[in-house]
């Protein structure tokens, strides 16, 4: 199993003020980062790419699209603006060495029809996410897709929409992530989400039911961590945790008060409980 630490606790730009934060990251014993991939300049996640490989880092990256970039959008010139955009994000990876983007790029983030999606938005959305599939199969990185609770998207808001999703997608580079906070929040039995998501699960975000430190709060991790280790999974776990440095993201994210001490503390203390519950089952 692999550690790794999503950035968005801190930044949502690579600047070369993280270069110490990396370090520490690194010297706490994670294994990789994830970084937010919102630039479009290749050029610049190339050299990245170096410095995390410098660093001895692996990374993974993460992404959202809004409604002017939706892929599902009843407007054709919508979906296109949402397909090259993740096309784009995807060359940005391949520059970085990321190895996979993850995130809910399937849909609008934050944007609601009023009801549940129709037939047409699921088709539409299958049909850009498979030109999505394609376009990772030439940069060599994997689609982690994200279904997330009811109050953040429409189109996915659980394991059976993500394992159906998947399976329409029809695409080996069109895999699904597991992220506890959703969980916690949508389905009526942790075990059968997971394994609803054995055949396609690539990625999996470690976070508490109040985005704070992870093993702090409410989630059940005991049924999380034994199923994820009963379909045998062993790629990578990545702590995703917001707070308030980040205005932006704070708004976003609907964090109001601060609920650990500091940051810092939050990736050892989360680290350290990742380590313990894989080791009481992976041998």
């Amino acid at each position: 199993m692999r550690f790794g630490m999503n950035l968005f606790l801190w930044i949502d730009t690579l600047t070369d003020d993280v270069l110490p934060l990396l370090e520490d990251v690194k010297q706490m014993g994670y294994d990789a980062v994830e970084i937010p991939v919102f630039e479009t300049d290749t050029a610049k996640f190339a050299a990245w790419g170096k410095r995390f490989d410098d660093l001895g880092l692996a990374r993974t990256g993460c992404v959202v699209r809004g409604e002017g970039d939706n892929p599902m959008s009843s407007d054709p010139s919508v979906r296109r603006k949402g397909i090259d955009a993740n096309k784009i994000a995807l060359d940005c990876c391949q520059a970085a060495g990321v190895e996979t983007l993850v995130g809910p790029y399937h849909s609008a983030l934050g944007y609601f029809s009023g009801r549940g999606p129709t037939g047409d938005e699921w088709n539409w959305a299958v049909e850009s996410m498979r030109e999505v599939a394609e376009h990772a199969e030439t940069c060599g990185v994997n689609l982690g897709l994200e279904y997330l609770n009811r109050f953040e998207c429409y189109l996915l808001n659980c394991a059976a929409d993500m394992a159906r999703f998947c399976n329409d997608v029809g695409h080996p580079r069109c895999k699904a992530m597991y992220d506890t906070f959703h969980s916690h929040i949508e389905e009526k039995s942790v075990p059968d989400a997971i394994r609803l998501l054995k055949d396609h699960l690539i990625h999996v975000h470690i976070s508490e039911n109040d985005r704070s430190t992870p093993g702090t709060g409410n989630v059940r991790w005991a049924e999380n961590f034994d199923t994820l280790h009963e379909i045998g999974y062993d790629n990578i776990m990545v702590v995703e945790a917001f707070g308030l440095s980040l205005e932006n993201l704070a708004a976003a994210t609907k964090i109001w008060r601060r609920m650990y001490p500091s940051e810092m503390q939050l990736a050892g203390d989360a680290l350290k409980f990742m380590k313990q519950e894989v080791a009481k089952r992976w041998k």
